[in-house]
């Protein structure tokens, strides 16, 4: 028997969608005000789902205040209220789309948890816009 358990989180950033190899024009075209070179900010919502057996010891998938601290330690030091372009090393070459960002914070989470557990992650970039990745 597998369960899923979530935890929610937040934070808010800056970012800029755009491609260092494209002129102004292009990456207006193609990403419109998201590709304003002053940058615009979000308030994510991050919701981090975990998937496995339960423990017959302690009645868990995974203990929520190891869930909790994993996502403040490995998402939000390193996100909230940061550049993501300027200030976080994945995107010094990868667009930080909501896309990209859900896979970022995959690859961070993923080493810490079980073998036996999955991770999915559904991130909103605004209330009605958002991505879900599980590897």
């Amino acid at each position: 028997m597998k369960v899923t358990v979530s935890r929610k989180a937040h934070f808010n950033a800056a970012h800029r969608l755009y491609r260092k190899d494209w002129s102004d024009e292009q990456n207006e075209t193609q990403f419109g005000k998201c590709a304003n070179p002053h940058y615009h900010g979000h308030n994510y919502e991050l919701i981090v789902h975990v998937t496995g057996p339960i423990d017959p010891e302690t009645g868990y998938v995974l203990d929520m205040k190891v869930l909790k601290d994993l996502i403040k330690t490995e998402v939000e030091d390193k996100m909230d209220h940061k550049n993501l372009n300027e200030e976080v090393v994945e995107f010094s070459n990868l667009i930080p789309t909501a896309e990209n960002i859900a896979v970022v914070i995959y690859n961070w989470l993923q080493p810490h948890l079980d073998p036996s557990h999955q991770l999915s992650i559904t991130l909103y970039e605004t209330p009605r816009n958002f991505v879900s990745y599980s590897g």
